[in-house]
């Protein structure tokens, strides 16, 4: 905080100047008419899931949403994951596509020690007013059984 002397008054002139511009502006922000369009049909979808083994995991999740308007559908994705190892290697990555009539997105994780490993994979996609989810985990340990897991989940958007 600055103390400001009676004698410095051009500075506390140019404070209440930058007070006045800054109200004036939050005023005309706060009375312009918002765009946005409420939704005649709606949806979201996500799943996701980790698998660990050992000294490893793996984790991957998606998410999508869609809006229909009467302008048309707008739609949102998104993927991560994420991979750990003590010892081993771990790797990760995500690809997201769009063009005119889908968004797709993938995201996969694995992380190895030896013959220890897990893996995720998530799959999301939006599709003609349809959203689809689904991930796969899967772990393993040398000499046991795989534990291996999958997710779906998915919505269509009534026309």
């Amino acid at each position: 905080m600055r103390h400001y002397e009676t004698g410095k008054v051009k500075g506390i002139l140019m404070f209440r100047k930058m007070l006045v511009t800054s109200a004036a502006a939050m005023a005309i922000f706060a009375s312009s008419p918002a765009n946005a369009q409420e939704c005649d049909a709606a949806g979201t979808v996500g799943t996701g899931g980790s698998a660990a083994a050992g000294g490893t995991s793996a984790s991957t999740l998606g998410t999508a949403g869609a809006c229909v308007t009467d302008d048309g559908t707008t739609a949102s994705i998104a993927s991560g994951g994420s991979a750990a190892a003590a010892d081993g290697k771990a790797q990760s990555r995500t690809q997201i596509n769009e063009n005119p009539n889908q968004l797709k997105a993938q995201s996969r994780a694995q992380a190895m020690d030896k013959g220890t490993f897990s893996k995720s994979r998530t799959k999301t996609r939006v599709r003609d007013g349809e959203l689809e989810s689904t991930t796969r985990t899967m772990s393993h340990v040398p000499g046991k059984k795989p534990i291996i897991d999958r997710t779906d989940s998915s919505v269509a958007l009534p026309d």
